[in-house]
C-alpha cells in the first residue's frame, strides 16, 4: 500500500499547482477548491489568504513524475 503525499500537481495547475495538489490529495475536482479558495479571498479580506497561499506554494513539494514511459531502441 502506497502513502499518500501531499504535493502539488502542476499538470493541472491554474498558478502554482497547490489547490490542484490538495484535490488530488483528497479525491475531489479542483474547482471545488477553486471555488473554496476565491471564497477564503473575498472573505478574508484577499491578504491573509494569499499569504496562506504563498506559504502552501513554498512547503508543499512538487508531484513526482510516476507515469514515466520508456521506449526501448534495438
Amino acid at each position: 500500500m502506497t502513502k499518500k503525499r501531499l504535493e502539488r500537481n502542476e499538470e493541472r495547475a491554474v498558478v502554482s499547482g497547490v489547490l490542484a495538489g490538495l484535490a488530488d490529495y483528497f479525491n475531489q475536482d479542483p474547482v471545488l477548491f477553486r471555488v473554496i479558495a476565491i471564497a477564503f479571498l473575498l472573505l478574508t479580506g484577499i491578504f491573509p489568504g494569499l499569504l496562506v497561499y504563498i506559504a502552501a506554494w513554498i512547503i508543499m513539494p512538487r508531484a513526482r513524475a510516476t507515469d514515466v514511459e520508456y521506449t526501448v531502441v534495438e
